[in-house]
C-alpha cells in the first residue's frame, strides 16, 4: 500500500513539473516578450529595458523559469501586467467562484449520473437504458457552448425560469453565486453525467453477467440482494477513475461553460487574460489549472486505492 502511494505521489509530482516547464516555456518560445507585448511597438528602447529589468527578463531562460516555479510554491504568482495588481489576489477570488460552480455541479451531478448508470445497465437495452443511452451520447457529443446556448434558449428566453447571462461581480457573496450557478451548472451535468453514466452502465452490466452474480442468483439469493450487496459496490469501483478524470475537466475546462453565460470564474478569467495579452496571468493561470488536475486525479488514485483492495495488492 505505502508504496503503490508513493508511486502515485511521484508520478503526480513529475506530472506537475512537466507542466510547469511546458506552460513557462511554451510562452517564451511565443514571439516577442511579455514587456513588447504590452508596451506595444512604440515602445523605446529604454522603456522596453526597464520593463525587462523590472520582470527579470533580462535574466537567462534557465534562472528565470527556477525563480518562477520557486515563486510559485510560495503562493507569490508575480503582478498582472495590465491589471497591476497581484496575481494571486486576481485569482483567489474567481478560482473561489469556479469551485463553488464545480460544486453544485458535483453534489448534483455526480448521483445523478451513478443512479441513471444503474437503472441502465440493470435493464440493457431495454426502452429506459435506450433513452438514458440516447441522451448521454448526444450530452457526450454537443459542445459546450451549444449546449450552454440552448440552455440559455430553453430555460431564460421561452420558459424564463433564470437569467440567461450572469450580471453579479466576481466578489459576490457565496449564496448569490450559487442561485447564479444554476444555468452554467446545468450544462456542466448534462455533459458530467453523460460521460460516469456510461462508464457506470457499462460495469453494471459486467458485473450482472459475472460468474458470482450468477452463482449468487441461481442459489436463491433475492435480486434485490444481489443488487446491492454485489453489483452496485463492484460496478461502481471502475468509475471512480472515471469521475476523478470528468471533475479534473470541470475544474480546469469549464472556460467555455464560463464565457458563454459570464460566470466570473477562473475559466472566464483566462479568456480575458488572452484577449488583454497578460501573458504573467496567463501563465498563472495554466499553471493552476495543471495542478487542479494533477490534484484531482491523484485524489480519485487514493480513493481507488483504499476502495479496491486488489489495488493495493497488484504488484507494480
Amino acid at each position: 500500500m505505502a508504496a503503490v502511494l508513493l508511486q502515485r505521489i511521484g508520478l503526480a509530482l513529475v506530472t506537475m513539473v512537466i507542466i510547469a516547464v511546458v506552460v513557462f516555456f511554451a510562452l517564451e518560445l511565443m514571439p516577442g516578450d511579455a514587456c513588447s507585448v504590452n508596451l506595444g511597438r512604440g515602445a523605446s528602447d529604454s522603456m522596453l529595458a526597464a520593463c525587462h529589468i523590472r520582470l527579470g527578463l533580462d535574466q537567462p531562460p534557465v534562472w528565470r523559469f527556477v525563480t518562477w516555479a520557486g515563486d510559485f510554491l510560495r503562493g507569490d504568482l508575480g503582478i498582472s501586467m495590465q491589471r497591476e495588481r497581484p496575481i494571486a489576489e486576481i485569482v483567489g477570488w474567481r478560482l473561489r467562484n469556479t469551485l463553488i460552480l464545480a460544486g453544485v455541479t458535483s453534489v448534483i451531478g455526480i448521483p445523478l449520473a451513478l443512479g441513471l448508470g444503474v437503472l441502465a445497465g440493470l435493464n440493457p437495452d431495454g426502452p429506459l437504458d435506450m433513452a438514458i443511452s440516447g441522451v448521454a451520447i448526444f450530452a457526450m457529443t454537443v459542445p459546450e457552448f451549444i449546449s450552454g446556448t440552448l440552455m440559455i434558449l430553453v430555460f431564460s428566453v421561452i420558459l424564463g425560469w433564470a437569467a440567461g447571462v450572469v450580471t453579479i461581480g466576481y466578489k459576490a457573496p457565496a449564496f448569490e453565486l450559487v442561485k447564479a450557478s444554476i444555468l452554467p451548472a446545468a450544462t456542466l451535468i448534462f455533459i458530467l453525467a453523460a460521460h460516469i453514466l456510461r462508464m457506470v452502465r457499462a460495469s453494471v452490466v459486467e458485473v450482472m453477467q459475472s460468474d458470482f452474480a450468477q452463482m449468487a442468483r441461481l442459489k436463491g439469493v433475492p435480486r434485490r440482494r444481489v443488487i446491492w450487496h454485489h453489483v452496485v459496490p463492484n460496478a461502481l469501483l471502475p468509475a471512480i477513475s472515471i469521475i476523478g478524470l470528468t471533475m479534473a475537466w470541470l475544474l480546469g475546462g469549464v472556460v467555455i461553460v464560463e464565457s458563454v453565460f459570464n460566470f466570473p470564474g477562473l475559466g472566464r478569467l483566462a479568456v480575458d487574460a488572452v484577449a488583454d495579452q497578460d501573458l504573467p496571468l496567463v501563465q498563472a493561470i495554466a499553471l493552476l489549472f495543471g495542478l487542479i488536475y494533477v490534484l484531482t486525479n491523484l485524489g480519485a488514485d487514493l480513493v481507488a486505492l483504499i476502495l479496491n483492495p486488489r489495488l493495493r495488492t497488484r504488484r507494480q
